[in-house]
């Protein structure tokens, strides 16, 4: 079978197809024959030794986290799950495995059953970003209508899901995006739009209860100028030395930062797929196929696209 791997941390040009035996399975794992698998940023940031501490150093690397598929064998003790069933997941392992391969081995525990009304591509979109959607909505607390929330970056993959969760919950939201996704994030949500690239949101006047970074690019100490006193900084995109420091300084501030650590679990992927027959919409922007993986990644690297990238293998 094929599969996308890498020798050497680095940019695109390390990525590799090569062929490797189809895995075999143990009795709580599946084979999943790989149907689509989108793209995250923790993929490159772990590719270009950015999270070397957490994901070792030790080759060759597979890549992609997410994924879609079809069940093509189930273990003995896999009862929930037969052959021919339509599936989406998460490795196991985020840091140190990979789904982009034409077959995947899996345990069952990091599957579930694919919402029939999504595709493929749509179905391997939801996992990373749907299960950090899902943790910084518990970690906001109690949001009524009357709390203020902005959300820096909020038409990527992880805003797509988070504003739709924010709208169903009948929460007021101010999102930051660029002039061509102002439309959606109205439509996901979103009461109030600001186009970034012609008002910076920190000269307004504005304060807020929550402050969501998912661009990683205002940072706390920004952040702290339109934070009311007891207000949230929520940061699903921490450079590792703040998961320590935040959890430290939060002792003595009050304008609290907040890092976001996520894994797709059985609950928070039941709470989507609720919300995805509730009619949470999941958009898909640009699909590649498996043997274009590199210009997947070099487009989805480049930033600046609606909702999420995938790639698809036929």
């Amino acid at each position: 079978m094929k599969a996308i791997v890498y020798q050497k941390f680095g940019g695109i040009d390390v990525l590799q197809t090569i062929e490797e035996p189809k895995p075999a399975i143990q009795a709580n794992h599946l084979l999943i024959k790989v149907k689509a698998v989108s793209i995250n940023p923790m993929d490159w940031k772990i590719r270009k030794g950015e999270m070397k501490l957490m994901s070792g150093s030790t080759f060759p690397k597979h890549t992609g986290v997410d994924f879609a598929g079809i069940v093509e064998e189930a273990g003995t003790a896999a009862t929930n799950f037969k052959k021919g069933e339509e599936v989406f997941g998460v490795v196991a392992n985020t840091m140190k495995e990979g789904a982009l391969a034409e077959y995947i081995a899996i345990p069952a525990s990091s599957v579930w059953k694919k919402p029939v009304n999504l595709s493929f591509t749509q179905a391997a979109s939801v996992p990373v970003v749907g299960a950090a959607a899902v943790e910084i909505l518990q970690k906001m607390g109690n949001i009524t209508a009357h709390s203020q929330i902005l959300i820096n970056g909020a038409t990527g993959g992880l805003g797509m899901i988070l504003l739709q969760l924010l709208k169903q919950q009948g929460a007021k939201v101010t999102a930051v995006t660029s002039t061509k996704a102002m439309d959606v994030a109205k439509k996901w949500g979103a009461g109030r739009v600001v186009d970034y690239t012609k008002e910076n949101i920190l000269s307004q006047q504005s304060r807020y209860d929550v402050v969501v970074d998912l661009s990683g690019k205002m940072g706390y100490t920004n952040a702290r100028q339109i934070m009311k006193p007891k207000a949230l900084f929520l940061n699903p995109t921490p450079k590792p030395i703040e998961i320590p420091t935040a959890l430290f300084k939060n002792l003595f501030i009050s304008k609290k930062h907040i890092v976001i650590l996520s894994k797709p679990s059985a609950k928070n992927m039941d709470l989507l797929s609720a919300a995805i027959r509730n009619g949470l919409q999941i958009q898909v922007s640009h699909v590649f196929p498996f043997a274009q993986t590199k210009q997947a990644y070099q487009f989805a690297e480049q930033g600046g696209y609606i909702g999420k990238v995938a790639i698809e293998i036929s």
